[in-house]
């Protein structure tokens, strides 16, 4: 089971170095984040852009390509519909997003002829490797799916769950959380999150134990659970799965961690054929080689269960 970032490392030198296919590859803290991730032997890329950037800007850093298949694409739309079509293809194992728009990168993702699409609904997991938490923690949704209905939040938990697995986590305790921790039926998010618990409670939600509402606190706290009497719950501070009631509570409390505390953390789209990496512009590089290491991590999970 891998508690921390250096476990999921760990696993990737087990299963092999994987292929990444990068769409737009013609900026430089993904050629940073490539060029260390080949390093680690945690993947190889091909490079799909403007081959006369990408060396540019691959010199200007000191990146010797020699090792990287370059496809040249100039027409941004155009590459990226030639790098999924190589994940698609079965000749690379991931997707990562460039120098692309959002919307550009998941129109090709959703492509009907070379995407990734599998039929369910996608969304984003965001995993982190928190000092003081002796286990990872698996933030979700907190950059895809605005406002999740009860039926989204489903497919987010399934989603999620795919990827705990692939991390060697077994039965994980997902949280859905709310600012309180009792059902109030002026707060639909704490109906709903009491909702959840209930179908998994009842065999319609498997592979995991859900419980809420839950506060932030009692999901990572074991402290507070215990100071707020939370002694019957399923979950004391050592929920492994943080689903958000919406993207601002997600992406806020996710800002919060990234820019405050002591943490390693990478990021997956889910709900593909292949794993997608998706990372903010402003993810500092050791993200971006975080989000390949687990990118490969479910690769080889996706390759062992076809």
């Amino acid at each position: 089971m891998s508690k921390t970032f250096a476990d999921l490392i760990a696993k990737v030198n087990e299963c092999g170095t994987k292929k990444v296919a990068v769409a737009v590859a013609q900026d430089s803290a993904v050629l940073e984040a490539v060029k260390v991730a080949k390093d680690r032997k945690i993947a190889d890329a091909i490079l799909v852009g403007n081959e006369s950037e990408i060396r540019s800007i691959a010199s200007s850093l000191n990146i010797d390509l020699s090792g990287f298949e370059i496809i040249n694409v100039e027409d941004v739309t155009e590459a990226a519909h030639t790098a999924v079509k190589l994940v698609h293809a079965g000749k690379a194992d991931m997707y990562m997003k460039g120098l692309i728009d959002t919307k550009g990168f998941l129109k090709s993702v959703l492509d009907k002829e070379v995407g990734l699409r599998t039929g369910k609904p996608l969304s984003h997991v965001c995993v982190f490797d928190v000092e003081g938490i002796d286990h990872l923690l698996f933030l979700t949704d907190v950059a895809f799916i605005p406002y999740p209905t009860l039926e989204d939040k489903v497919h987010i938990i399934n989603n999620t769950l795919e990827i705990t697995k692939a991390c060697g986590i077994e039965n994980p305790k997902v949280a859905p959380l709310a600012a309180v921790e009792v059902v109030n039926p002026k707060m639909p998010v704490t109906v709903e999150a009491a909702e959840l618990t209930k179908m998994n409670r009842e065999g319609q939600i498997t592979g995991c134990i859900v419980d809420g509402p839950l506060s932030l606190d009692l999901a990572i706290d074991a402290e507070a659970a215990k100071h707020k009497g939370a002694t019957d719950r399923a979950i004391q501070g050592d929920a492994d799965i943080l689903l958000f009631p919406d993207i601002h509570a997600g992406n806020l409390v996710y800002k919060a961690m990234v820019h405050t505390a002591k943490v390693v953390n990478g990021n997956i789209l889910t709900g593909t054929k292949a794993p997608v990496i998706l990372t903010s512009r402003s993810d500092s590089v050791e993200v971006k080689v975080n989000s390949l290491a687990l990118g490969a991590v479910v690769a080889e999970a996706m390759r062992r269960d076809n």
